[in-house]
């Protein structure tokens, strides 16, 4: 029980951090000085277009970030696997 709270836990964190990367993060947690102080970390989120910015795959946001979240979530599917002796139920 406690292992599926922190594993749930863990995904939320991810989710969050996914969320945060894309371009579909609307909340302002923190100021203009970026969360602890780093600029690169804004209060609006979508890093992955700040990232590709200039680049020739900067139209491919959107599916790059699916592409990314899906093997992400799959990672994280392996490894609750792995942990909890088998496949999940």
């Amino acid at each position: 029980m406690i292992r599926r709270l922190i594993w749930t836990g863990v995904a939320g964190i991810v989710g969050l951090g996914l969320l945060y990367v894309s371009r579909f993060w609307v909340f302002q947690l923190w100021g203009r000085e970026g969360l602890f102080g780093i600029e690169a970390l804004r209060p609006q989120g979508g890093l992955l277009a700040r990232w590709l910015r200039g680049t020739d795959f900067a139209e491919f946001e959107l599916v790059i970030w699916v592409v990314l979240s899906f093997l992400t979530l799959t990672i994280l599917q392996k490894l609750y696997d792995l942990t909890s002796g088998g496949s999940h139920k």
